[in-house]
């Protein structure tokens, strides 16, 4: 495949790389005759193209991206010892912005989370960064996942999307109000993905050189400014460009205008955690910017397109569980789930080699003992496939304590995390309602509501009004007037 770009072939060939012998007319019983079953050539053409796309991703179908930089400039060695984070680093890397409930072909515009991929090419291996344009998330146990996707998708009848049913999940799981604030704010429709923030959400594990442990939140601010669409804006670029996120990212990075993203991170001393007001490991929660203020890491710029969109950016694949030496997981469930979930949809989407594709390889050399499967490229050649072998091939020996492990003996449970002091599903959705919204955001955010609600009706509705007075009393109250009994 590499040849194909090469522009001194004077012709095209077969997937062989025989020379084609037409690309224009199929083989046929003279001219108005019937195509015959030895044009192979036509036959290999029309069965590659009947496998041409692979099944699109399950969420987060829509999207872009491209690849750039990310340098370290100032020194955080004190807590994680990881290599791209040392000052003076500069990483390769790759980013990919996306849509969460629409499909392929929807429009990237719609009121929707941004998902904010990235990839770094460490020199230690891969690492996977994979988050939103929101600090937060709906849901706080992995579980609930399939069914909160699902109540954003389409109905089972109609095949049409249904407010009813986001609603009726929303309000039946509470959890989701700090989420949904955010969605039926301003941030629920971002300009272009150069003016939105991007959010590791999750909590993660740093260690560092001495092997002491810190709890981390990553946050990457926009360097352009964040800005915005009203809802009549976003309806009409929708209509007029269904892609224009996608073509505002390429077309600004083709003329020169590399966005770019300050990366900050907010520490907690590891033994904190279990004192904190707040489980600091709760999606649904941001931690107090001023319990334990943003620290400057570093800067991500995006400064290459993508040459082939669907090798680059359809086939690029993206996992939370993809980590390297100095960082680590933590106890969120939803990052313990994302962690073997979104491996395992790449192996479903694209195939069980999927890491062996050029935009997910690593830069470095790769020993490893897992084998062959579906469109096995790169192999070890006659090496032994198994440890421990007696023949000179290396392999992982480590024992004792984890240098990043949390882990602890307990009982087995189904349980919802245990509560800390203050600890409740709302009231951090008030206080960003009530006091990082503005009169302005806090009338646009009702007036999105109640649009909303159009078609939602008992006992969904009147659970919607309840659930935004227990946001805020105001607000709610407001809601329930202004949108009324009616479906």
């Amino acid at each position: 495949m590499g040849a194909s770009n090469d522009k001194s072939l004077g012709h095209s060939t077969t997937s062989t790389g025989a020379p084609a012998v037409s690309d224009r007319n199929s083989l046929s019983i003279g001219p108005d005759g019937p195509i015959v079953l030895h044009d192979v050539h036509f036959l290999e053409q029309m069965a590659h193209f009947n496998r041409e796309k692979v099944p699109e991703r399950q969420p987060h179908a829509k999207g872009a991206g491209a690849f750039g930089e990310f340098k370290t400039t100032e020194d955080v060695s004190r807590y994680t010892k990881a290599a791209l984070f040392q000052k003076g680093a500069a990483t390769e890397m790759l980013a990919r912005f996306s849509t969460v409930a629409g499909e392929m072909g929807s429009p990237d515009t719609w009121r929707d989370v941004r998902g904010f991929s990235l990839k770094f090419y460490t020199t230690e291996g891969n690492y996977d960064l994979v988050g939103n344009n929101t600090p937060v998330f709906f849901v706080r146990d992995p579980m609930k996942f399939p069914h909160f996707i699902r109540s954003q998708k389409r109905l089972p009848d109609s095949g049409l999307r249904d407010a009813e049913m986001q609603w009726d999940f929303w309000t039946n799981n509470p959890e989701s109000a700090h989420q949904v604030s955010y969605l039926m704010g301003e941030r629920g429709l971002p300009k272009t993905w150069r003016h939105m923030n991007g959010y590791g959400s999750h909590t993660y594990m740093w260690v560092n050189a001495k092997g002491e442990k810190f709890w981390v939140k990553y946050h990457f601010h926009t360097n352009q400014g964040m800005q915005f669409f009203t809802n009549a804006e976003a309806a009409a670029m929708a209509g007029e460009d269904a892609d224009f996120h996608r073509r505002d990212l390429f077309d600004a990075i083709k003329r020169g205008e590399f966005p770019s993203w300050t990366l900050s991170v907010q520490v907690m001393p590891y033994a904190e955690a279990k004192q904190y007001r707040f489980n600091p490991f709760d999606l649904t929660k941001t931690w107090s910017h001023k319990d334990y203020p943003l620290i400057k890491v570093g800067t991500m710029s995006l400064n290459r397109n993508p040459e082939n969109f669907f090798a680059q950016i359809e086939q690029a694949a993206f996992s939370p569980g993809n980590t390297v030496p100095g960082i680590g997981l933590s106890p969120d469930k939803m990052l313990l789930g994302r962690a073997f979930a979104y491996n395992d949809a790449q192996r479903a989407r694209i195939g069980t080699n999927f890491n062996q594709l050029p935009v997910n390889r690593p830069k470095v050399p790769v020993q490893t003992y897992m084998f062959d499967g579906n469109m096995a490229y790169e192999h070890s050649g006659n090496a032994p496939t198994y440890v421990p072998n007696s023949f000179g091939r290396p392999w992982a020996d480590t024992t004792g304590a984890a240098d990043d492990g949390w882990e602890a003996d307990g009982d087995m449970v189904r349980s919802a995390y245990s509560l800390h002091a203050e600890d409740d599903d709302f009231g951090q959705p008030h206080d960003l309602v009530r006091n990082v919204f503005n009169d302005k955001q806090r009338e646009a955010l009702i007036q999105q509501v109640v649009a909303s609600l159009n078609g939602v009706g008992s006992p969904v509705r009147e659970r919607v009004f309840d659930y935004w007075k227990k946001i805020d009393a105001e607000v709610g109250g407001q809601i329930e007037t202004q949108a009324g009994s009616g479906k």
